[in-house]
């Protein structure tokens, strides 16, 4: 597909989903546990279908074909901007969650602790649009969150002016990882074009992040940003606690962003990486973020309730999580033979603890990476594993050799590597899987990756999950999903695994 039909085919795509939200989308009066038949059997219900699934493939297809880079920076930059056109103007797609943000904040602007209560028990007068399981659950995010949410709610007036700002809220964490991405894109020594293209444009940020208003978006601009400056300035104290600071207003908003701040504590330092100096240039970092998260718990007056929040954040249970799908398909076993192991619990603790010693292990390897960078008195070709003698970890960045490539650029690339994969574990081993969560590791992957079939794939299919009404196929798709996933789980364990465990033994290169 040429660059000009892509633009325009994407844009199609943009408008159709658009015109199946106001068909039926995630709208307050829309009647909530629809299924694809009771969504089908509706007046407008066959237009809605027959818009989304035509929008969702337009819009796929288009980002689909140019995944190797936009044809200019600009381009891909002005490209997903008119396909956001659309949908700015679109009611919310894909989720109710915008809902649930908007009582919270109304919770919290009314005096009563939403990390105490359920929206329904405040008295939130929107509590018939939030979806059912969310009702009794306290607030799952941080006090940012719960801040802007309450003003949302204080200046929108109602439940339309909320959610408008609440979108306003997403749009404005968008455009500043839009303004971050250039200076990633060259500190890691990839193209610019590239990196907008996969971020930008993938239409689980257009769907999700703009017309679904999610927070996920103001995470990840915040990340982005701390990122940034820990790059770009590292060993520099005042930029450092500012770049804690981006970092731990992003944890505020939602904790995932957790997993990456080890990677940009290797990113602050200056020089040589030694104990020594990721002790002091960390340490400024750490001080930032510790900074903002005590500050915004004490302005928010709720302390660290929100912290206790975290734990309901796995109420729902669906396939699309790997470690939930796989205590399924134990349950199913068990059922076979008359037990009833109740394993989907007892597999997610087992994959949060796996989850821990794969994030140790790839801050380790990023370690080692830098610390043989710093170590080599000169980088003239670093192919194998040897540069002038001396060892040279990581001469892999990311699928990629680096052939002739200063340390100024190899050394960010491996720590926005390493962090990308953090969030690909973070998502992959976690309770509970929604569309949106790909799109953690999707930018920071776009800066680093080589190949991207392995990341665009996934986030292409999650495209298409969830219904413009927030219906998730999941859902209705329990067993064979379960089976599935499993499957595919076992089978990329034996492609991979043996990869990873037979390393060839290092070899001289001249």
């Amino acid at each position: 597909m040429s660059a000009r039909l892509a633009r325009y085919a994407g844009l199609a795509g943009a408008v159709l989903l658009t015109v199946a939200g106001y068909l039926g989308g995630a709208l307050p009066d829309a009647p909530l546990g629809a299924t694809p038949a009771s969504i089908w059997r509706t007046p407008d219900g066959p237009a809605t279908l027959i818009c989304w699934l035509a929008g969702t493939t337009l819009l796929v297809g288009a980002w689909w074909s140019l995944r190797g880079g936009a044809p200019s920076t600009r381009w891909a930059y002005v490209t997903a901007g008119l396909w956001a056109l659309p949908l700015l103007v679109a009611p919310p797609l894909g989720s109710r969650d915008v809902y649930s943000y908007a009582c919270q904040g109304w919770t919290y602007a009314h005096g009563v602790d939403p990390y105490a209560v359920g929206v329904a028990a405040a008295g939130c007068p929107w509590l018939d649009t939030v979806a059912p399981i969310w009702r009794d659950t306290p607030a799952p995010y941080g006090p940012v969150f719960v801040l802007l949410a309450a003003l949302a709610v204080t200046l929108g007036g109602g439940l339309t002016g909320t959610v408008v700002l609440l979108r306003v809220i997403a749009v404005a964490g968008l455009l500043l990882a839009a303004i971050c991405l250039p200076g990633l894109a060259r500190a890691a020594g990839v193209p610019t074009r590239r990196a907008a293209w996969l971020a930008l444009a993938a239409p689980l940020v257009g769907v999700h992040l703009i017309a679904g208003a999610h927070n996920d978006a103001v995470m990840l601009g915040l990340l982005l940003g701390g990122m940034l400056v820990a790059i770009r300035r590292p060993g520099w104290p005042p930029a450092l606690l500012l770049a804690g600071a981006l970092l731990g207003l992003a944890v505020t908003v939602k904790a995932s962003a957790v997993v990456v701040v080890p990677f940009a504590a290797l990113a602050a330092v200056r020089g040589r990486h030694t104990v020594r100096a990721l002790l002091r240039d960390g340490g400024w970092l750490a001080g930032g973020l510790l900074g903002a998260v005590l500050v915004t718990s004490a302005v928010s007056g709720l302390g660290f309730g929100w912290v206790g929040g975290l734990t309901h954040s796995g109420d729902s249970e669906q396939w699309t999580s790997p470690p939930t799908a796989v205590g399924f398909v134990v349950d199913y076993a068990g059922a076979l033979v008359g037990r009833d192991p109740q394993a989907v619990p007892v597999v997610r603790a087992v994959a949060l603890l796996l989850l821990a010693g794969v994030l140790v292990v790839l801050w380790w390897r990023a370690w080692r990476a830098l610390r043989g960078f710093s170590d080599a008195r000169r980088v003239a070709r670093v192919e194998g594993a040897w540069v002038d003698g001396a060892r040279v970890e990581g001469a892999r960045v990311g699928g990629a050799r680096v052939d002739g490539a200063r340390v100024e650029v190899a050394c960010p690339r491996v720590v926005l590597h390493g962090a990308a994969l953090a969030l690909v574990a973070t998502v992959v081993l976690s309770p509970v899987f929604h569309p949106w969560y790909a799109t953690w590791p999707l930018a920071l992957l776009a800066l680093t990756a080589v190949r991207t079939t392995w990341f665009v794939l996934p986030a292409a299919v999650a495209a298409f999950l969830a219904l413009p009404d927030g219906t998730n196929l999941a859902r209705f798709t329990k067993a064979p999903g379960a089976l599935a996933m499993t499957a595919l789980l076992l089978t990329l364990t034996v492609i991979v695994l043996p990869r990873t465990t037979h390393r060839p033994g290092p070899t001289r290169r001249s």
